[in-house]
């Protein structure tokens, strides 16, 4: 299969809309494209034309992305560039989409906190209420079900008998500057 993959750096330009479909979510939202260029003879930068796009997203992508994105936020997003012309009003006129396959804040340009989401807590996902959630200390079963068993760790490996928990970690980071947690 011949797909055409790019990898976009620009800002979310509308709210994710998000939709349940009978094969799973479905989510979508416009992004914007502006090149920012050095003009030697002004000295300063210079912003070019903006292009929009249409991101596309199925499944725990478009899920969490409902839960993750706002307008306005810096995104890097990667995935299939799909142009495709329609006529309306006796125009032609032409859409580039791109179906996402991988999306996420740039962090050139702020800081982000991760949460993984376990399938089956779509709560995981929220951003209202994000310290409320059933992932903290205070849910003794934790995000991955009774003791904690259930998948890798944030560090990468898998969790032995001795070692699981029914509450996640906080890196050092996170102990170090609460202030780094996203904010709705």
């Amino acid at each position: 299969m011949n797909d055409t993959l790019v990898t976009l750096v620009g800002n979310a330009a509308t709210g994710v809309e998000f939709r349940e479909t009978a094969t799973g979510g479905m989510a979508r939202f416009r992004f914007a494209v502006t090149p920012r260029r050095w003009d030697r003879e002004k000295q300063l930068w210079t912003d070019g034309h903006t292009s929009f796009y249409t991101v596309w997203a199925w499944r725990t992508l478009a899920l969490n992305l409902s839960g993750s994105v706002s307008v306005g936020e810096p995104l890097v997003v990667h995935g299939r560039l799909k142009v495709r012309e329609e006529e309306r009003e006796g125009q032609r006129r032409t859409f580039v989409d791109i179906e996402a396959v991988a999306v996420g804040h740039d962090l050139t340009r702020g800081t982000s906190a991760f949460r993984r989401v376990m399938r089956g807590e779509p709560a995981l996902t929220a951003r209202v209420g994000s310290a409320d959630r059933a992932d903290g200390p205070d849910d003794p079963d934790g995000p991955d079900g009774p003791g904690g068993a259930g998948g890798p760790d944030a560090s990468g490996g898998s969790r032995g008998g001795a070692e699981r928990s029914g509450s996640r970690k906080s890196t050092v980071r996170q102990k170090m500057a609460p202030e780094l947690v996203s904010v709705p």
